[in-house]
């Protein structure tokens, strides 16, 4: 391995734990908002339009000269923005406002698994064992999560919420997986414009509720403004862990950063337990290494040859939103 290989792999990885810690963030910074009487459309609806502005310069310098790659990817930008991006983060919030945390996170983690089973319907190739190994340990893995045959209780419609955040999350990988020519930052940039216009869409014909109240918010301890939770949710776990992920992606290729994205779990479970109180119970944190280690299974059995495309252009890989 040469000098300079080395050296790309070493920042890719650094880059790639730094963009796991940013997107864990999300979650645990926006649920005391939620609490205080933001509604999770407000809330999804501001951080999306403040990381799109913030993403647009360095998405539109990346396509200078080139923007027919814009026009060439429309449906993968199309697809990228309503699934990956609206579907995945609303419904993971509305999920957030009525369940802990790491249970809300863990369940849009299976998306991957629906992923599996979608191209063995379409494909009608069976997956390969590993992949058959860590499905059943990350679905054995949940009803422990969910803790099934215990005495906690779960929010049903949160359960439903987040259930759907897995099928946004499936879009997600479904869609950054494509090989591409679209710079990962443009593609980051337009899917999050795309995603901010949906969400207003959505909210602008009343499916979607709206409520923004001028209140202060318990963070860390302190009362701050609303202000301040929604400027750290559309910053760093979201235009900013975007544009760190896309290095990650470009400098280890897609399956090393998928599997280095599954420490964003674990850091997820520790700041809510800092932030919000949201201690796991003991069968509920075996439940969650089970899944984790389920879905590294999943990924490592889906995956094709590890690729480094230091050069060729390829779509965001496997970062939440």
């Amino acid at each position: 391995m040469s000098q300079t290989v080395a050296s790309n792999r070493s920042v890719g990885i650094v880059a790639g734990l730094v963009a796991a810690v940013a997107f864990a963030t999300s979650g645990p910074v926006v649920k005391p908002l939620l609490a205080a009487g933001w509604s999770p459309g407000s809330a999804i609806l501001v951080r999306l339009s403040v990381a799109a502005l913030l993403l647009a310069g360095p998405a539109a310098w990346a396509v200078r000269g080139r923007w027919h790659v814009v026009r060439d990817e429309w449906r993968t930008i199309l697809g990228f923005g309503v699934l990956g991006v609206a579907t995945a983060s609303t419904m993971y919030y509305l999920a957030v406002d009525r369940l802990p945390v790491a249970v809300a996170l863990l369940i849009e983690y299976t998306g991957p698994l629906l992923l599996v089973a979608w191209r063995w319907a379409r494909d009608r190739q069976a997956p390969t064992r590993a992949t058959l190994v860590g499905a059943a340990l990350a679905t054995g893995g949940l009803v422990f999560v969910l803790d099934l045959t215990g005495s906690l209780e779960l929010d049903p419609v949160g359960l439903v919420f987040a259930l759907v955040s897995a099928v946004g999350n499936a879009g997600y990988f479904a869609f950054t997986g494509r090989p591409s020519a679209l710079p990962p930052i443009s593609l980051a940039g337009a899917g999050m414009a795309v995603g901010a216009l949906t969400v207003a869409v959505v909210a602008a014909v009343g499916v979607l509720p709206l409520a923004a109240p001028d209140v202060r918010v318990d963070l860390l301890g302190t009362q701050v403004h609303w202000i301040v939770p929604l400027l750290v949710v559309a910053t760093v776990p979201t235009a900013f862990a975007y544009g760190v992920s896309a290095l990650s992606v470009r400098l280890l290729g897609e399956r090393l950063a998928s599997f280095l994205a599954l420490s964003e779990v674990l850091v997820a479970v520790l700041l809510a337990w800092a932030l919000v109180g949201e201690a796991p119970l003991p069968v509920q944190a075996v439940g969650m290494v089970l899944v984790v280690a389920g879905i590294a299974l999943v990924r490592r059995g889906t995956a094709g040859p590890t690729v480094v495309p230091v050069e060729a252009p390829r779509a965001v890989a496997d970062a939440r939103v």
